[in-house]
């Protein structure tokens, strides 16, 4: 898979990285072929011809290879996405050229995608992009989509604009989710979803700025921040 081998500077030389990069691959692997959950901390240390306690001096648990995978993918997704951008160009160009930069990036993983999924979707997985366990890659993409929205002309301000990249960030998640479920040859659906998302939001926005829409937004942001900050009570109605 080869998928850690950018992760160390200057040709891996110590044999930490090497054996850190080892387990990785190793690791996700084994998640592609034999699934997230059947695999296992001694299975993997095996595999990679390294004592079990060592596996974990470098690892604290399988979710740990994941969320290294997590932040590479944003790393990655942040070079490839900038050069693309055009400062003063429409929000809808910029933010199509960065999901199809994402794409790019995520190419490579997308056998992993879907047994990654199954284990991500509990709201308790510290898999979820949504996790506390996920803070830093989730950080790392709202900057990006932040990048995206101070290149572009015409995005809104107020408070609509400061949630904006957070907003953007979820378009791209559901974009991701897609993608991972996208069974057509090289995801070419999730291609054209992203061609015809990125004006149409472009579009949205634009209405948003209208006289009298403000208050639409509002209601939508207030919505937003009480599913994010009032969990449901147990027993409540679904």
């Amino acid at each position: 898979m080869n998928t850690f081998k950018y992760v160390y500077g200057g040709g891996m030389t110590r044999k930490s990285d090497r054996t850190r990069a080892l387990l990785a691959e190793t690791a996700l692997r084994l998640f592609a072929e034999q699934g997230y959950e059947a695999t296992t901390m001694r299975q993997i240390a095996a595999e990679a011809g390294v004592a079990t306690g060592n596996a974990y001096y470098h690892f604290e648990g399988k979710d740990a290879f994941v969320q290294e995978l997590y932040v590479r993918i944003q790393e990655e997704h942040r070079e490839a996405a900038l050069p693309r951008l055009r400062p003063g160009a429409a929000l809808s160009e910029n933010l199509a050229e960065a999901l199809h930069a994402g794409l790019d990036v995520m190419t490579p993983h997308h056998g992993l995608g879907g047994v990654l999924l199954r284990s991500a979707l509990p709201a308790d997985s510290g898999l979820s992009p949504f996790s506390q366990a996920s803070e830093r890659p989730r950080g790392a993409a709202v900057g990006l989509m932040g990048e995206v929205a101070s290149a572009s002309k015409g995005t809104p301000g107020g408070r609509l604009g400061e949630r904006l990249p957070h907003l953007l960030w979820l378009a791209h998640m559901g974009v991701t989710l897609f993608w991972v479920l996208d069974r057509s040859e090289s995801q070419a659906r999730t291609r054209t979803l992203v061609d015809g998302l990125a004006p149409l939001l472009g579009r949205l926005l634009t209405l948003l700025r209208l006289p009298g829409a403000g208050r639409l937004a509002d209601d939508a942001l207030d919505l937003m921040d009480r599913l994010e900050e009032s969990p449901r009570p147990e027993g409540a109605r679904r």
